[in-house]
């Protein structure tokens, strides 16, 4: 009956260390096996979520390309950089040409004694050529006269009218701004102009050649 007793306690006692390691090695493998499965889970949740995002934003990409393709002209036309006093002539996508040009000087004119005051600037924004011309003459505008300090003469004076300082070519933008050339080409590549785009010789003949009338003239 003793020997029945030990095997008994023998049977419990193993039983109690079974029990024992498994509570210490077994079950927290299994949740650590849990943990690792529901990580993968959910990283195959995130991966499907970032492959949906990555296609809408390519499709949402390629929907404003076409809108600004839809905004970019097919024949040609000019941008003019006023910063950094630098033109790009443009057929469609292609680039034709850039180069150095002149821009207003942002200065205002004033004369207490004639009443009169006006701001050299090159204006922002989208104008179109309205008129094209070779060997221009400029009807100089009152403010010439103001500025060199003489009287203004009337309207038709034959002093108003000068021969020359425009270059070959005029493109005509609207309200007295241009497009022409300059005598005064150690200036080029700086803000001093009274408003107009002035461009050295050879840019000049190629803006003019391929601008046409109607063509946009992009100001920033």
């Amino acid at each position: 009956m003793i020997r029945n007793f030990f095997i008994y306690l023998t049977v419990l006692v193993v039983g109690i260390l079974f029990f024992a390691s498994m509570v210490l090695f077994a079950i927290p493998a299994f949740q650590e096996s849990t943990i690792v499965l529901a990580g993968l889970s959910a990283n195959s949740s995130g991966a499907s979520d970032a492959g949906a995002d990555r296609e809408a934003i390519e499709t949402d990409i390629s929907k404003l390309q076409k809108k600004l393709d839809s905004f970019t002209p097919t024949n040609a036309y000019m941008i003019v950089n006023t910063s950094d006093n630098h033109f790009y002539l443009y057929k469609g996508k292609q680039l034709l040409r850039d180069g150095v040009c002149s821009t207003g000087k942002n200065e205002k004119l004033v004369s207490a004694e004639r009443n009169y005051e006006h701001t050299f600037y090159t204006p922002f924004g989208v104008r179109k050529i309205l008129r094209k011309s070779t060997n221009p003459v400029w009807k100089k505008p009152d403010w010439a006269f103001i500025e060199d300090g003489m009287p203004i003469p009337s309207p038709n004076d034959p002093s108003r009218w000068e021969t020359g300082t425009l270059g070959a070519y005029k493109l005509e933008i609207g309200d007295g701004y241009m497009i022409h050339g300059t005598i005064y080409k150690r200036r080029m590549g700086m803000s001093v102009t009274h408003g107009c785009i002035r461009l050295l010789d050879e840019d000049l003949e190629a803006v003019y050649k391929t601008m046409e009338v109607g063509s946009k003239v992009y100001i920033y």
